[in-house]
């Protein structure tokens, strides 16, 4: 046989061989189940809620999304087992408080189910669970970072509108953005609560109680919404600084309107689609990364608002 045929042999054989070499080793009915500490609502989850629907629908798969109605935590840890009990491919979870969730998501683990954190948590504390790794944002650091813009700002008192305060990755934003400035944290962080109007009214009355306030950090749409309202209705809007974790329509516009100077961007789409990514591709062929991802911080302000306003509240 002459080289020329024994090479076309050869390519023909590949290339018979080649589809059988690829074909994707498909787990039958895999199923995982997304757990989060957020209420009801809390419509900043909307986005993580879209991402894992199109995670599923991309890697053929089936995502549940759980959650406790009014944000309780015990009724998460109860969530999270009974998660654990019907036996999916694997558990994505926030860590919303490390001393309530541990137990149940290393439960969890030790079951032989593959757990993956997101969200609020570190990554110290994902591993100590003996979860496969975790995709969120450093709280402290994003804290500190939007706390040194306010300084450079001249941010000497703020307020610092905490609506989920008994989670402690909150807290943690609240005190980088006050060890960032060289101030104590002390009063100038409130627990504002879920309620809009409840909201609205406490960050009015801190502003009289407190006229030299010159900054704001609010923690998400629940609390950044209901301030912009306050500061629309007492004429300061625009002329205190304004910084906010997370994006939304509102918050968009606030920031093309000069209330808001910046928003923190966690990219929650990251959060919630690339666990499913990693768990499908770890049940059907063992493979995963070797290091947590960060997701954020980034910041967006009015110089970089367009590129991604039109996908707020869905994708960003």
């Amino acid at each position: 046989m002459s080289f020329v045929v024994k090479g076309l042999s050869a390519l023909a054989i590949a290339a018979l061989a080649l589809p059988v070499a690829v074909s994707p080793a498909v787990a039958e009915g895999e199923r995982f189940v997304l757990v989060s500490h957020a209420p009801d609502s809390d419509s900043w989850w909307n986005t993580i809620k879209n991402a894992i629907a199109l995670a599923g629908e991309q890697m053929d798969v089936t995502v549940e999304y759980r959650n406790p109605p009014t944000g309780d935590l015990a009724d998460m840890a109860r969530i999270i087992e009974q998660a654990a009990a019907s036996n999916p491919q694997g558990i994505i979870a926030t860590i919303a408080d490390y001393d309530v969730l541990k137990d149940p998501l290393s439960d969890a683990v030790a079951r032989g189910i593959p757990v993956i954190t997101i969200n609020s948590g570190t990554i110290e504390q994902s591993k100590e669970i003996g979860a496969l790794l975790h995709v969120g944002q450093p709280e402290y650091d994003a804290g500190f970072g939007a706390g040194e813009r306010a300084k450079a700002a001249g941010v000497t008192s703020f307020l610092c509108v905490n609506h989920y305060i008994t989670n402690p990755a909150s807290v943690e934003r609240c005190q980088g953005f006050a060890d960032a400035l060289g101030v104590d944290l002390g009063n100038q962080m409130i627990d504002a609560g879920q309620d809009p109007g409840e909201i609205q009214s406490k960050v009015a009355a801190y502003l009289q109680t407190n006229p030299d306030t010159n900054g704001i950090l609010t923690l998400g749409p629940t609390s950044a919404h209901p301030t912009i309202a306050a500061l629309d209705a007492n004429g300061k809007a625009g002329a205190i600084f304004f910084g906010t974790f997370d994006l939304s329509g509102e918050i968009a516009t606030a920031i093309k309107a000069d209330t808001i100077t910046f928003a923190i961007d966690q990219q929650p789409f990251l959060q919630g689609y690339l666990p499913v990514v990693v768990l499908t591709n770890l049940s059907r062929y063992g493979v995963v990364p070797g290091n947590s991802i960060n997701s954020g911080p980034g910041f967006i302000t009015k110089d970089n608002i367009d590129l991604v306003e039109k996908f707020a509240g869905q994708y960003r």
